[in-house]
């Protein structure tokens, strides 16, 4: 099995995360270098799984399900009842994504923590081991500022 990190993302002044925290593997520069990568190499790697996973969830919904009655009873409590069927067909740009996010790091709109510590630069050299807890924290601008 490979070696994994948690990823975690709050928005600043909500007390519920963005999503439940996931995990993904370390990134194959990170292992290759003793745990050594920058924080571009993690964004690259955390956008590029989230797209991966982004596709496999909307090709599984694609597939109708019988649903079993634990499922159904999952659903209610959710609200939502899905047995998919459906081709939404949401097309996703990897690199336009990336872009997106390293960007969106520069102009200040989320921070990043690696095991409790702030990374400043995108540049910035990091350390990541197995079970490492990455939090990406939005901020939230004010109205009128």
């Amino acid at each position: 099995m490979s070696e994994t990190i948690t990823i975690e993302a709050k928005v600043l002044g909500q007390k519920k995360p963005v999503f439940s925290d996931w995990s993904i593997p370390i990134p194959p520069v990170a292992t290759s270098s003793s745990g050594r990568l920058t924080l571009r190499d993690l964004i690259t790697w955390t956008v590029d799984e989230e797209v991966a996973a982004f596709r496999e969830r909307q090709e599984k919904r694609r597939l109708e399900n019988v649903l079993s009655r634990a499922e159904i009873d999952q659903g209610v409590e959710r609200g939502k009842i899905d047995m998919g069927g459906r081709d939404l067909q949401q097309e996703v740009n990897t690199d336009s994504a990336i872009a997106t996010a390293l960007q969106s790091f520069e102009d200040g709109v989320y921070f990043v923590f690696v095991d409790e510590q702030q990374v400043m630069g995108l540049d910035d050299v990091i350390y990541l081991k197995p079970d490492s807890h990455v939090m990406f924290l939005r901020l939230v601008a004010l109205v009128g500022g």
